[in-house]
């Protein structure tokens, strides 16, 4: 690797994500890392191409995800192919996003965040009450909210749709009925959906089955339908296997409302 390759690589990383620089040196490739996350990447140089071997914990699937991101690219064993310098920084860019969304880091920042802003209070007057209860929805509604954006590239998991006033982060596992912050905070727990198909979802009045087909409750009449926008083919842009056990719970709700309405209680 010759200098102008490895600034290249690490200006790379500290513009897009990877800020650190692990392995440097005389080495024939550069380790990346950031304090924002817990992925990093060795790159490797070969011609005008980059090879690019992620790693992250155990309980984040980034190199799972970043195949569904790129399912075009060029793999060489576990390694991505980047094809030139812009491909590179498409892959880092997508990697540092999924990897500050993706389970365990949205618990990580959002347990930091609390305990900053609850550090505003004297300790026996927030611990256990309904200000330390309202300060942990807000931060975490929002760190969700930052997490889904991050995961599904700031466009609507159905119609890609990407203006961020108005889209919003829906639970598929309610946020009340959640046993643990990590539930709440799962990126796998909901969809990033325009404000329409948020409503609707919330309200178990539309689902999505197995394969991510948009499914509409039979109490929407059809005369509706185009004006709530739920014409055409419409699913989930893609689906990954930890999506199944919320969407699950979603399903089963919403069928269970649809029996429900059609008996009349």
């Amino acid at each position: 690797m010759n200098p102008l390759q490895r600034a290249l690589i690490e200006k790379a990383g500290h513009d897009h994500g990877f800020e650190y620089v692990i392995v440097s040196g005389q080495g024939d490739s550069v380790q990346l890392a950031s304090a924002r996350h817990r992925a990093q990447v060795r790159v490797l140089p070969r011609m005008e191409e980059f090879e690019l071997n992620f790693s992250s914990t155990a309980s984040t699937p980034l190199v799972p995800e970043l195949a569904r991101s790129f399912p075009d690219a060029t793999r060489r064993g576990p390694a991505f192919v980047a094809a030139g310098q812009d491909e590179l920084v498409r892959f880092l860019r997508r990697a540092a996003a999924l990897a500050r969304s993706l389970p365990n880091q949205a618990a990580v920042d959002f347990e930091s965040m609390v305990k900053k802003e609850l550090a505003a209070f004297p300790v026996e007057l927030i611990r256990g009450t309904e200000v330390e209860r309202v300060v942990r929805q807000r931060v975490g509604q929002q760190t969700f909210r930052q997490a889904m954006m991050a995961y599904w590239g700031g466009a609507c998991a159905v119609t890609e749709i990407a203006i961020p006033a108005v889209l919003r982060a829906s639970h598929a596992k309610p946020w009340a009925e959640c046993a643990s912050d990590t539930e709440r905070l799962d990126v796998f727990n909901g969809f990033l959906l325009s404000a329409n198909l948020d409503a609707l979802f919330d309200r178990f009045l539309i689902s999505f089955d197995v394969d991510g087909e948009l499914m509409i409750a039979s109490s929407i009449p059809e005369s509706a339908r185009a004006r709530l926008g739920l014409i055409g083919s419409l699913r989930l842009r893609w689906l990954a296997p930890e999506h199944s056990g919320y969407l699950q719970f979603h399903r089963a709700r919403f069928l269970e409302k649809a029996q429900a309405d059609a008996s009349g209680y």
